[in-house]
């Protein structure tokens, strides 16, 4: 690396010193991602092994694969997969989702959780129990319109002198967020009980009765935009340099950005849809990848798969930790995850990394 005479970083020398963002073999995050991918279908199995009509692991697998006697295929393929699946692709989907916040922003704080994109949806959601619209157009659709909606408001906020940056992201998403929740919590309180009971159920992330009328939807989203994550988290590392680096190494910054928000939200949005704005495991999965994989940023692949992990293995704590009650998962990520938010909190202030 040279320096030029004005003081500036020479951009044609500083290609030679930074790696490039493609075709990299990392052994470890390999690793990290068939380890991670075992534990995810280990839980799965484990999951649909537990219930009032207990079935073993080897019995789960043999099912799975259409062995079986029929009472157990009844069982684990008509009853109990179609949660563990939702469960599954909902947590792939905000992994995937946080892990492309946090690497474009640049901060391990940046997550949907965090800039107003599942409080947008938590809020349309509500406004339709309250307002009569849920019964026309279904949870899935007004989380869905909440979540874009949202994040149009955030991106067109956070839009000045020609593009937008991580920083403004974050500052405008957090204001929105706080916007949503009391709008969210003005018409839990205008509403009726039992439309406040309905909502408070939604918004606390849970996956008790979701079938595949839900799984359906957030599949045929996830075929689509979990590829495009991948690709543009190879994409966008670039941008942990800074946007005049990046755009000096020949990266279209705010097209590029527009992609991975866009992407992002259209992940957050489907999981969020189909089984409720379950917290922190878009803020905490990627940080747990980066941590286990050890890479710079979190790594798209392995935060979805921990994302995953995450959501089944709160829902089966949900499931077992009282006897004979089923709490929503929500519940168990938020215990969970807010100590992971304070460690963040500490680990960020002491680091000085604002983003």
């Amino acid at each position: 690396m040279t320096l030029q005479t004005s003081g500036r970083i020479s951009v044609r020398s500083f290609r030679l010193a930074v790696p490039p963002v493609s075709g990299i073999v990392r052994p470890r995050l390999i690793a990290v991602s068939v380890v991670l991918a075992v534990a995810v279908f280990l839980v799965f199995c484990w999951g649909l092994s537990i219930g009032d009509y207990p079935i073993s692991l080897p019995d789960v697998v043999k099912a799975l694969f259409g062995q079986g006697d029929p009472g157990t295929l009844l069982v684990v393929r008509d009853f109990r997969l179609p949660r563990a699946v939702v469960g599954l692709l909902v947590g792939i989907a905000f992994g995937a989702s946080g892990a492309l916040f946090q690497t474009m922003t640049r901060n391990p704080l940046a997550s949907p959780d965090m800039i107003g994109i599942t409080e947008g949806a938590g809020t349309a959601v509500v406004a339709g129990i309250v307002w009569g619209w849920g019964g026309a157009l279904g949870s899935q659709t007004l989380g869905l319109i909440g979540a874009l909606a949202t994040a149009l408001i955030v991106y067109l906020l956070a839009w000045r002198g020609g593009g937008v940056t991580g920083y403004r992201i974050i500052l405008v998403g957090i204001g929105v967020s706080w916007i949503c929740s009391s709008a969210t919590d003005f018409l839990v309180a205008r509403g009726q009980r039992f439309q406040a009971q309905a909502a408070l159920g939604w918004l606390v992330g849970n996956l008790n009765g979701r079938g595949w009328d839900q799984a359906g939807p957030l599949a045929v989203a996830l075929a689509v935009l979990l590829p495009t994550a991948l690709v543009l988290g190879r994409l966008i590392r670039t941008l942990q340099l800074g946007d005049e680096v990046a755009a000096g190494l020949g990266t279209r910054v705010q097209p590029v950005r527009f992609a991975v928000l866009l992407t992002g939200v259209g992940l957050i949005a489907f999981g969020t849809a189909a089984a409720g704005p379950i917290a922190f495991v878009a803020l905490a999965a990627p940080q747990i990848a980066q941590r286990l994989a050890r890479t710079a940023w979190p790594p798209t692949l392995a935060s979805a798969l921990t994302g995953a992990l995450v959501v089944l293995g709160g829902d089966l704590i949900a499931r077992e930790i009282v006897p004979g009650t089923e709490l929503p998962v929500g519940v168990v990520t938020g215990v969970l995850g807010a100590p992971v938010l304070l460690w963040l909190l500490i680990r960020t202030n002491r680091a000085d990394t604002g983003g």
